[in-house]
C-alpha cells in the first residue's frame, strides 16, 4: 500500500461550499477528508495551477487534520511527480495529463482518474481519446459502478472499431478500469433518539407519522423526475388493508432536501406535488445548508431516490441514507444497483427504457447545439420509466410496518460501515496506486517508442511559436545577434512594464532581476543569442527568449540575423 500520492487540485472539485453543489464535489471533499485522516500517508503532493490553488489545497488538508508533509508541485515541472508515484485527477479525462507526462518519461509516474458523469459529450470525447493519447497500462480510470464501466468500455470499443477500420490499428494500450465505489463518512450520519425527536419536532412530524426523504439536486431534467414518486406516495396512502397508512399512522410526509436551479423549476416541483400527491405533506429544505441536511437525515423514516437520468453514474445519497439507518426505495438504475440490496437494505424498483436506435437524433441535437446538456439529459430521461405498481407497493409496505423499516435500515447501516465507509474505500485507492507502481516497473509498453521530436506535447496543443512559425518575417535563432538600444535602461524597462497595456503579461516574461541579468550580459556589444543564454547559466530558456522579443517590442533591444 503506497504511503504517498499527488492530487491534481482544482478547488471546486474538492469543496462542498459552492452554491451549485454536485455529487462529484461531495465525492472530492470526502476523498480529501479520507486522505487527511488516513494512517501511514506520510507525504501528499499538491499539483495545482498557481500559488493560490496550492495554498487552498494545503489549507483544506490542515483543517481536516492532515499532519504529514504537503509539497506544492508546479504543473510546469511534471517530472517532480516521480517522487509521488501517482497523480490523482478528479475526473475521467487523463489524456491531457498523459501528453504532459510524455516529454519527461512515461515510467516516472502513473495517472489515476475517476468517473463521475459520463453523459456529456466533452467527457465522452475525453474517454474516446484515451485510445490515441499516450496512456499506459500503469494508469487507471476508476469506475464507481459496474454500469459506468460498461459505458466506458462501450465508448472505447466504438473508437477502437473506427480506428481499426480507418487506420488499420490493431493494438491499443488502455488504462486499468478498476471498480471502486465512492465512500461515505458513516460517523457523520449517526443520530440518537434525542436528535431524531428534536428534528421531527422542528419539522412538524409527529411520532407516529412516516416521513419520506429525498436528498440531492431538485431537477426533473438532470437528476430524478418526480412524477412517479409523487403519484406512488399518493396511491400508497390511499390503499386499504394492512399495507396502507392505517394502524395508527396519522400523516405521510415528503421532505425534499436539496436545491433548485431557479424559481421556475421550484414552481414546477410544487405544482406537480399539489396535483399528484395532495394527501402528502410536503417540506422543502435547502440541502446546501449543513443544519438542514442533518435535520432531514435525523427526522426521516424512509429514503427514496428514483434517479432516471443518464447523468447519474453512482449515486452517493443512497449510501448516506444507509449510513443513517434508513431503508431505501430507489430506482434499479446506474450505481444504485451496486449499493442497495433489494429486500435487504430496501427496495430497488424496476426500470425500462428503449433499446439502441431510439436516441441518435437526441445526441445529434445536443452535438449541434440545438439542445443544451441539461435538455439532452432531460429528453433522454423522459423515455425512462419505473414500475409504478411495484413502487407504490414498496412505499405502502414501509408506511405500514415500522418493524420492517427498522430492520432494513439496520441492515443498510451495517453494510455502509463495513463496505462503503471512506476508511475502507480510501484503502482500496491506496492499494490500487501500489499496484500501478508495480505495473510501472514491470509491464512492457505495448505501443512502440515515439520518434524524436514527438515528445513536445499533444498534437492538438502545440507550441504557438511552432504552429505559427510562418507568420513573422524572421525568427529569433541561436545565431541571431542582439544589442541594447542606445537609450535602453532598467528604469525605462520598469516604466514600460507598469503600463496597463503590458502589465497583464508579466507572468509569461522574465522578472526584473532576470531582465537586469540580460542587460548586464549584453552590455554594449552585439551578442549571439546562444552565447547570451550560456552566459546566464541555468535558466528558463523559453521565457528568456520571449523576454528578448518583448525588449525588442519595447524598442529597448535590437535583433538581427548574424549575416546582416
Amino acid at each position: 500500500m503506497t504511503d504517498r500520492f499527488a492530487l491534481h487540485f482544482v478547488p471546486e472539485g474538492y469543496s462542498v461550499a459552492g452554491h451549485r453543489l454536485m455529487g462529484r464535489q461531495a465525492a472530492g471533499a470526502g476523498l480529501l477528508r479520507a486522505a487527511a485522516r488516513s494512517a501511514g500517508l506520510a507525504m501528499l503532493g499538491c499539483w495545482a495551477a498557481g500559488d493560490g490553488h496550492a495554498a487552498a489545497c494545503e489549507r483544506q488538508l490542515r483543517e481536516l487534520g492532515y499532519a504529514g508533509r504537503v509539497e506544492r508541485l508546479d504543473p510546469g515541472r511534471p517530472q517532480d511527480l516521480a517522487r509521488f508515484g501517482t497523480l490523482y485527477h478528479p475526473a475521467p479525462g487523463i489524456e491531457r495529463l498523459a501528453w504532459r507526462r510524455l516529454g519527461v518519461g512515461e515510467r516516472r509516474y502513473s495517472l489515476c482518474g475517476i468517473t463521475h458523469t459520463t453523459a456529456s459529450h466533452t467527457v465522452m470525447s475525453a474517454i474516446a481519446n484515451l485510445l490515441v493519447a499516450p496512456v499506459r497500462s500503469w494508469d487507471a480510470v476508476i469506475c464507481t459502478s459496474r454500469v459506468v464501466r460498461n459505458s466506458v468500455r462501450h465508448l472505447l470499443e466504438r473508437q477502437a472499431e473506427y480506428l481499426g477500420a480507418r487506420l488499420g490499428a490493431q493494438r491499443f494500450e488502455l488504462p486499468q478500469l478498476p471498480l471502486i465505489p465512492l465512500g461515505v463518512h458513516s460517523a457523520d450520519l449517526r443520530f440518537d433518539a434525542d436528535a431524531r425527536a428534536e428534528a421531527r419536532r422542528r419539522l412538524g412530524i409527529a411520532e407516529d407519522d412516516v416521513a419520506f426523504l429525498y436528498v440531492g439536486r431538485l431537477s426533473f431534467h438532470a437528476k430524478a423526475h418526480p412524477q412517479q414518486m409523487f403519484g406512488a406516495l399518493e396511491r400508497a396512502c390511499s390503499q386499504d388493508g394492512q399495507n396502507g397508512p392505517g394502524a395508527g399512522v396519522r400523516q405521510v410526509h415528503l421532505i425534499l432536501c436539496g436545491w433548485f436551479a431557479n424559481e421556475a423549476i421550484e414552481r414546477a416541483f410544487r405544482d406537480a406535488a399539489a396535483a399528484l400527491c395532495p394527501s402528502i405533506r410536503l417540506t422543502v429544505l435547502d440541502g446546501r445548508a449543513p443544519d438542514s441536511q442533518a435535520s432531514a437525515w435525523a427526522a426521516a423514516d424512509v429514503f427514496t431516490s428514483l434517479s432516471d437520468n443518464v447523468q447519474e453514474t453512482f449515486g452517493l445519497t443512497p449510501l448516506e441514507a444507509m449510513a443513517a439507518g434508513l431503508p431505501c426505495v430507489v430506482s434499479d438504475w446506474s450505481g444504485y444497483r451496486d449499493t442497495v440490496r433489494d429486500g435487504v437494505d430496501g427496495y430497488r424498483i424496476a426500470t425500462v427504457m428503449p433499446g439502441a436506435g431510439a436516441g441518435l437524433d437526441l445526441a445529434q441535437r445536443y452535438d449541434d447545439g440545438v439542445d443544451s446538456y441539461d435538455q439532452y439529459c432531460g429528453h433522454t430521461s423522459q423515455a425512462v420509466a419505473l414500475d409504478g405498481a411495484q413502487l407504490a407497493q414498496a412505499y405502502g409496505r414501509l408506511i405500514g410496518d415500522a418493524a420492517l423499516r427498522r430492520q432494513l435500515g439496520e441492515n443498510g447501516r451495517r453494510r455502509a460501515q463495513a463496505e462503503f465507509d471512506w476508511s475502507v474505500i480510501f484503502g482500496c485507492y491506496r492499494r490500487l496506486w501500489g499496484e500501478l507502481d508495480e505495473r510501472r516497473r514491470a509491464d512492457a509498453a505495448l505501443a512502440p517508442a515515439l520518434p524524436p521530436g514527438v515528445h513536445a506535447g499533444a498534437p492538438d496543443r502545440p507550441d504557438p511559436f511552432a504552429l505559427f512559425a510562418s507568420y513573422p518575417s524572421a525568427q529569433i535563432t541561436p545565431a541571431s545577434l542582439v544589442e541594447l538600444a542606445p537609450d535602453a535602461s532598467l528604469a525605462l524597462l520598469r516604466q514600460y512594464r507598469e503600463l496597463a497595456i503590458n502589465r497583464f503579461a508579466t507572468a509569461s516574461l522574465p522578472t526584473l532581476e532576470e531582465f537586469g541579468q540580460i542587460f548586464g550580459s549584453i552590455e554594449s556589444r552585439p551578442t549571439q543569442v546562444d552565447e547570451l543564454l550560456d552566459t546566464l547559466g541555468p535558466c528558463d530558456r523559453p521565457m528568456l527568449l520571449r523576454g528578448l522579443a518583448w525588449l525588442c517590442k519595447m524598442d529597448l533591444l535590437r535583433i538581427r540575423a548574424a549575416d546582416e
